[in-house]
């Protein structure tokens, strides 16, 4: 084929912009996803029926705004990449601390148990609405009825029970104990330790954002020992769901996933011991952490984070279980069984196919499946895209309801640079405004579908041969008693 008739392809420089113009793109946009964020919490009020409509439009806007700045920010010259990251994390975590809880009143519970804890009482022993705390209760969480009724004040305030002594309450449930494991509750008392029980919703609101500003200083630290970009830490710090869920509604969730981050990075960077113990206390906050334990198991030494895990999980529960006895689970299994895990009906994906309590063993299924997966084909050395499919998938299989569950996900995100899971924590996050089965399935399938394309357009044959060999050197080197890691020349 001759020069002339050879086709050439499109000069994409020509789409670059330049590192002034990405620069001021970047910084104007994560301001405008603080405004954004910021109007959102101060003018739509608490999230209720009939009143869905502008959640979606704001989350969708906030998200868009979120993409643009994350794309500009590729471009900026990396000396001021980390300043503006970190510039933009403060910006946006401040603009969604400017107002009270506006999707849930979770940290309500959170403030109840923390009082509770400093009466020298376990808040796994009586319900909230129990006559023998009534001395306890401050009046913005146990505010009067107004006019006989609590419906001037719905739906952040609901009736306390039968409705004794005429109150209302933000706390949801509050006829049964707290579901929370023990690191959570440890994190309720220490966070209310150092404000009077008169404070309100701020204090966790700080404590998520202090929390969440630490998980971006942890992956500038290990995206820039690992040589990667350090942009790739802005899909946590300016993340519109870390605002929503970490700050402004102080979901736990963030001591969950900071702890199981740090956790997976102490173990893949040789330290399975202090690996083994955040892992722990992260199960401990939340149980659903543990699924990151697998893409770490591909040295022997890692095995020792499981034990260490073990115990520390352990250990953290002894104290509530000499003040609390039995009761120390709280409402957890009933919660459980509440919200349809039991017989399978709150399984959007796999319930469609397979009805009834099938649902639940095909869900435990795929999840081994995902597990043994990420366990054969992660690198030790760098096991966050292991970790990401691991935890895609068992969101996939469990379709969770609560967009807080998802703030697991992103840290693996931003270590693996597999961005195209954020359209499932995307998905989850419609799923917390405008609770439609039938939508949320089809926001599900077009995560899906976004995760498999760019996965094999990314992926080329060296990958799937280099993924083929792991698990085939793999079974040799167990089959002839010795572990692939411990070959000549590898240090463990």
């Amino acid at each position: 084929m001759s020069e002339r008739l050879r086709p050439t392809r499109p000069d994409l420089r020509a789409f670059v912009p330049s590192a002034r113009v990405a620069t001021v793109l970047a910084v104007v946009g994560v301001l405008a996803l603080g405004v954004v964020i910021a109007v959102g919490v101060t003018h739509l009020g608490f999230l209720r029926e009939g009143h869905r409509s502008p959640f979606v439009a704001w989350t969708l806007i906030a998200w868009t705004v979120f993409a643009g700045a994350v794309l500009a920010l590729r471009f900026v010259p990396p000396h001021l990449v980390t300043r503006i990251v970190l510039g933009g994390a403060v910006v946006v975590g401040i603009a969604a601390l400017i107002g009270p809880p506006n999707t849930s009143t979770d940290s309500a519970r959170y403030a109840w148990d923390g009082i509770v804890q400093h009466a020298g009482i376990s808040p796994y022993r009586h319900t909230p609405q129990s006559d023998v705390l009534q001395h306890l209760r401050p009046d913005w969480l146990f505010p009067d009825k107004v006019n006989g009724t609590c419906d001037d004040i719905k739906p952040r305030f609901r009736g306390l029970g039968d409705g004794r002594l005429g109150h209302c309450t933000a706390i949801n449930r509050p006829d049964v104990p707290t579901i929370y494991p023990p690191m959570a509750e440890l994190w309720f008392a220490l966070v209310r330790a150092f404000v009077p029980a008169t404070a309100q919703y701020l204090p966790f609101q700080f404590a998520g954002l202090v929390v969440s500003l630490g998980v971006t200083v942890g992956l500038l630290v290990v995206l820039r020992r690992s040589g990667r970009p350090t942009w790739w830490a802005a899909l946590w710090a300016w993340s519109p769901l870390v605002a929503a869920e970490a700050v402004t509604n102080s979901h736990v969730d963030v001591v969950g996933a900071a702890l199981a981050t740090a956790g997976a990075v102490l173990v893949a960077f040789g330290r399975p011991i202090w690996g083994g113990i955040a892992l722990g206390a992260a199960t401990a906050t939340k149980l659903i952490p543990a699924i990151v334990y697998p893409a770490l198991l591909g040295r022997w030494r890692s095995w020792w984070a499981i034990p260490v895990g073990i115990v520390t999980f352990g250990l953290l529960y002894v104290p509530y279980v000499l003040t609390t006895g039995p009761k120390v689970l709280g409402y957890l299994p009933g919660y459980l069984s509440e919200e349809g895990y039991e017989d399978g009906s709150r399984f959007a994906l796999v319930a469609k196919v397979v009805p009834g309590d099938a649902a639940t063993l095909v869900v435990g299924l795929v999840v081994l499946v995902a597990a043994v997966l990420a366990w054969r084909l992660s690198d030790p050395a760098n096991p966050w895209s292991g970790q990401v499919f691991m935890i895609g998938v068992t969101f996939l299989a469990v379709t969770p309801r609560y967009p807080w569950y998802a703030l697991l996900l992103i840290p693996f995100v931003v270590l693996s640079g597999r961005w195209e899971w954020l359209s499932l924590t995307l998905a989850i996050a419609l799923r917390g405004v405008w609770p439609s089965a039938v939508a949320y399935r089809w926001w599900l399938l077009a995560a899906i579908a976004v995760v498999l394309v760019v996965t094999l357009v990314r992926t080329d044959r060296q990958d799937w041969l280099r993924w083929r060999d792991r698990l085939r050197g793999r079974d040799r080197a167990l089959h002839d008693g010795v572990h692939p890691d411990r070959s000549e020349g590898t240090v463990s």
